[in-house]
């Protein structure tokens, strides 16, 4: 399948300043994307999804009667469930924003954003959409089996989502990681995508349980997270990790991570 082009997708941008709209589509326009419904409010945008589906939704933070998240919601439960969604916001706050990491969004855009921000964000959408599948020196990609833990359901179908679209077609998903050892100690797996965050056992809390318990030590562990603590990070390392992937999960990077992985 051939990647999309720029020029040939669809977006609605959500924005409450007039201002603010004119800016942000003058971007888009200089990096291609032409195909750009506005809408004001909340209402505006959610009688635009109804009717008009797009390829993609770039949504500011605040309206007067809701959040970015509230629309996300509504978008999940949509007959396009799975449209890309990313947050342009100048927020910092990381309890602000975890909420929207853990929804699977293409990607967080802070204001002002860059053309390199911006770009970035539109390849990942392309990517998204287009299919990529990898071609493995040693594996037949549609062969490998891949044990997907993450407490989020949105996140898991962004995750999925995203590893079907490199061929990865054997994905079993687990929603913590007390169910992700039931299923290491019944099944075999080429390949764990774990998140950090998860009740009960967490993603640090699986991996030690991988490599010093399992019957399955080799497994390579992807584990996916919005920690940016650093020490902790090279803790999670020290535990078996093989790799690390920051949310929003991005399609390129998880491809070049997985090259790296399955190639080994």
């Amino acid at each position: 399948m051939s990647k999309i082009a720029v020029n040939e997708l669809s977006m609605l941008l959500v924005e409450p300043s007039d201002t603010q709209q004119k800016i942000i589509v003058n971007k888009l326009k200089q990096q291609g994307l032409t195909d750009i419904v506005t809408a004001s409010t909340m209402e505006e945008a959610k009688d635009i999804i109804g009717k008009h589906p797009r390829d993609l939704i770039a949504s500011a933070m605040y309206f007067d009667n809701g959040t970015a998240l509230d629309l996300l919601k509504q978008v999940r439960k949509s007959e396009y469930p799975d449209t890309p969604f990313m947050l342009v916001t100048s927020e910092v706050k990381t309890a602000h924003l975890e909420e929207f990491k853990q929804s699977g969004v293409i990607a967080l855009l802070p204001k002002p954003f860059t053309a390199e921000h911006l770009s970035s964000a539109i390849e990942n959408t392309i990517d998204l959409l287009s299919s990529d599948e990898m071609d493995l020196d040693y594996f037949d990609v549609k062969e490998i089996r891949v044990l997907l833990v993450d407490d989020s359901r949105l996140a898991r179908n962004h995750i999925r989502r995203v590893l079907n679209n490199l061929g990865l077609e054997k994905v079993t998903e687990a929603i913590d990681g007390q169910q992700a050892i039931e299923y290491i100690n019944e099944e075999m797996f080429d390949l764990v995508v774990t998140d950090f965050n998860m009740p009960e056992v967490d993603g640090r809390g699986l991996t030690k349980y991988i490599r010093e318990q399992s019957q399955q030590s080799h497994i390579p562990v992807l584990m996916v997270t919005s920690e940016s603590n650093e020490s902790h990070l090279a803790n999670i390392e020290q535990d078996g990790v093989n790799a690390l992937c920051d949310k929003p999960f991005e399609p390129k990077f998880v491809k070049q991570v997985l090259y790296k992985l399955l190639n080994e």
